[in-house]
């Protein structure tokens, strides 16, 4: 099966490749790729010590060990990859979906 592609209005073939997951061991949770995004697909949590998501609502540093960017809404991912090229630490990653 052949990935999802459309053609661009310049005539360029271009092949959307949407976001899969965050590596949490490299994200630093700095919020880059969260300001980049305006399509509401990631949000930012904190990790306790067993690994468990914390909500950030209240932002009690003694709730969690560090702060970690998740994909909270991929289905309002548009396949730009933004997010990615504004990483510093490249954990975001993305794939091509079947047509």
């Amino acid at each position: 099966m052949t990935d999802f592609t459309v053609v661009l209005p310049s005539g360029v073939h271009w092949t959307p490749r949407f976001v899969q997951g965050i590596d949490e061991e490299k994200c630093i949770g700095c919020g880059r790729c969260f300001k980049t995004c305006g399509r509401d697909v990631l949000e930012l949590k904190g990790l306790d010590d067993d690994g468990a998501y914390v909500d950030l609502e209240g932002d009690d540093d003694d709730e969690y060990e560090k702060k970690v960017m998740t994909v909270a809404h991929p289905e309002n991912c548009v396949g730009c990859e933004a997010c990615a090229r504004n990483c510093s630490k490249k954990c975001i990653g993305h794939a091509a979906v079947a047509a």
